[in-house]
């Protein structure tokens, strides 16, 4: 396997003037996208795994959401178009045409994503405020001739590339935990009013770190304007407040900056998300599979929701180059930051990759570490193959 470690060129990231770092929240249109192809995804496998013994080939990782129109207000409001969801890919409808055992795609398209969208928007209507749609056709002769192969190592499904880094920055990690606070059970409960349409925003010009957050609001749980700027103030200070235990940084936060008092102009929501009047959604375009959207780190366009759990690369990749760096953090805490990309080749098994690189940055001797970075890395690789049940369990972030 050819496993490279080295010393990355250039400082680590803490060490630059500028950061940008940006998390789209659980109710974002795109990150909508991306949860309704990946528990689409892990049904099928389930049923697969139910019904067959294992997972049979599918990637649906194409999903648009095209947003309604709504009239909201302080106390009330109306869903008056409904959001549009369409989930299309490929999958295997049909195992054993002689028994004709079917696979229930449409069932899981639909049932299965009302179900855990009841779930995650509590004030969406999943019966009249928003119409769930799919396009899934069975998938190509050859790809899924190259996932059938009978093979201890399953084949990759595709030529790409995962990436992974570490220790997060300050700034990333409270970009993280802020969304997540805010979404958190604890918070609903003393603030009703805050909506799972969260989108964060940290920029750091050296030690000053500003926080932007726009947070949907739900307007039948906000009686008036009043109550709504009280909300905006206990939002600043809740982030405030994590940033003193995370970042150490001259820290300021501002919320719903677009909005207009004078003009009568609120970020109101009937639903919880900004799905509801105009804005669209798409798999792949919120957040990398760490969680975080950041310009200035190693990144990949692919996008790992709804793909098969099992083959694709562009999946598991990013999992297995997220594992070496936790790992190599872990055994070698005097390494400031750890880099990691594996590219794969298409038909070639995923325990054979094309290139692994494992950048190291830091006052670290890289020769004395290289036989502990490449061990841990062939480990992690060897695993590979068993990687898709973590999938299957829910085990790893993925947006």
């Amino acid at each position: 396997m050819n496993i490279r470690v080295s010393r990355g060129a250039g400082p680590p990231l803490m060490d630059k003037e500028v950061e940008i770092v940006e998390r789209k929240g659980k109710g974002h249109p795109d990150t909508l996208c991306d949860k309704a192809a990946e528990e689409l995804s892990i049904r099928l496998s389930e049923f697969y795994l139910e019904s067959f013994g294992r997972v049979q080939h599918h990637n649906v990782d194409k999903v648009l959401l095209v947003g309604g129109q709504s009239n909201s207000r302080f106390g009330g409001g109306d869903v008056i178009e409904p959001i549009y969801l369409l989930l299309s890919g490929r999958a295997v409808d049909v195992v054993d045409r002689d028994y004709e055992r079917q696979v229930p795609v449409g069932k899981f398209a639909v049932e299965h994503t009302r179900e855990w969208l009841h779930e995650d928007l509590p004030h969406l209507d999943v019966n009249s405020d928003i119409i769930i749609d799919y396009k899934i056709r069975a998938g190509s002769t050859d790809l899924v001739g190259n996932f059938d192969v009978e093979t201890d190592i399953p084949r990759a499904n595709d030529t790409s590339f995962g990436v992974a880094y570490g220790p997060l920055s300050p700034t990333e990690e409270l970009v993280l935990e802020s969304e997540r606070l805010l979404n958190s059970p604890e918070v609903k409960k003393k603030y009703p009013q805050i909506g799972e349409d969260i989108k964060i925003m940290g920029t750091r010009m050296n030690e000053d770190l500003h926080i932007q957050v726009a947070a949907a609001i739900i307007c039948t749980e906000t009686k008036d304007a009043d109550e709504y700027m009280n909300v905006m103030q206990a939002i600043e200070d809740m982030i405030l407040d994590l940033a003193t235990k995370i970042d150490g940084l001259d820290t300021t936060v501002s919320v719903n900056t677009a909005d207009s008092p004078d003009e009568g102009l609120y970020y109101l929501t009937i639903t919880g998300t900004s799905a509801e009047h105009g804005d669209d959604g798409q798999v792949g375009r919120g957040n990398r599979a760490n969680g975080l959207i950041t310009p200035y780190r190693p990144m990949t366009l692919e996008a790992a929701a709804g793909k098969n759990p099992v083959s694709h690369v562009g999946k598991t990749y990013n999992v297995a180059a997220r594992e070496i760096v936790r790992q190599v953090t872990e055994e070698h805490p005097d390494i400031e930051q750890v880099y990691c990309y594996l590219v794969s080749q298409i038909g070639a098994p995923i325990t054979e990759p094309k290139a692994v690189n494992v950048e190291l940055y830091g006052d670290c001797d890289v020769g004395k570490v290289m036989g502990s970075v490449t061990s841990i890395a062939g480990d992690v690789i060897a695993d590979l193959p068993n990687v898709w049940k973590g999938f299957v369990k829910r085990k790893y972030q993925l947006w």
